[in-house]
């Protein structure tokens, strides 16, 4: 029987030789941020990941944290062509993954999942990639997303040479009342056109850049189907009211909700 320190220095050689080997190919992890964040971030699942995405050119440097949420971190990157790109890496050892229960096992398209940590944070980059994707393509704003892999999704800059668009919160537009409207009108084409409820909406997953909001964050978002969509969605425009309420004029909640979902309108 192998003792869990033999393991452990196992663990800590196959990452070395991670490291070493992205470091050959011109990506430093070391100088990416302090100790901490490599030790919480870049274990070795992690690596073998950011090793394949290397090795395929889905980028070829990665630069430092632009943001830390409560289970990921974001980096700027570049890829071929000097093009910025951002690398989110969904921590495995401290990612809660117990908030993304709820979102993601009540989803009809991740159904099959197995209830592992590993495999919700799996499943969470996944499930955030097609959201992204079929948000996109509905024409919202989003980052476009470009490709995934395990725990890391890689996907659109948004900001202007290499500096990210601002949260709301911290931008707050000179028009309120426009921007109120053209959050609303975000949430229902969300709705109607991509049929997903973002579930998580607030002034800190909507970024204010290039003369528009843009929202960020989408791992959470869920169809019509799941149990909770409408629950998410009400939440939603509640925190977006909270947001504007002291800055413009805002609508009854439960009218923007039937306005949005028509047929399927219910009390919440």
């Amino acid at each position: 029987m192998v003792r869990r320190g033999e393991e452990a220095k196992k663990t800590d050689l196959r990452v070395e030789k991670l490291d070493r080997e992205l470091s050959r190919m011109g990506i430093r992890i070391r100088d990416t941020d302090q100790r901490k964040v490599r030790d919480e971030v870049f274990d070795e699942v992690t690596l073998h990941a950011l090793y394949k995405l290397a090795n395929k050119k889905e980028f070829t440097a990665l630069g430092g944290s632009i943001s830390t949420g409560k289970e990921a971190n974001v980096f700027i990157a570049e890829r071929e062509g000097g093009i910025d790109c951002v690398i989110k890496i969904y921590r495995i050892r401290t990612g809660n993954f117990n908030a993304m229960s709820e979102y993601i096992l009540g989803d009809p398209r991740f159904a099959s999942i197995r209830k592992t940590k590993k495999e919700i944070i799996f499943a969470w980059t996944r499930k955030e990639y097609a959201n992204l994707s079929r948000a996109h393509e509905a024409g919202i704003f989003v980052p476009e997303p470009i490709t995934f892999d395990r725990n890391i999704l890689i996907m659109e800059f948004l900001g202007r040479e290499g500096v990210p668009y601002p949260q709301l919160r911290l931008a707050p537009p000179g028009d309120a009342e426009a921007a109120y409207t053209e959050i609303l009108n975000i949430i229902t084409d969300l709705y109607q056109k991509a049929r997903l409820i973002h579930g998580d909406l607030s002034e800190y997953n909507i970024l204010h850049g290039d003369g528009r909001l843009w929202l960020i964050d989408m791992g959470q978002a869920v169809t019509p189907e799941h149990p909770s969509a409408h629950r998410f969605l009400f939440r939603d425009i509640k925190n977006i009211n909270r947001y504007f309420g002291n800055r413009c004029k805002i609508q009854d909640e439960h009218e923007i909700l039937r306005g949005i979902v028509g047929e399927d309108f219910f009390t919440p």
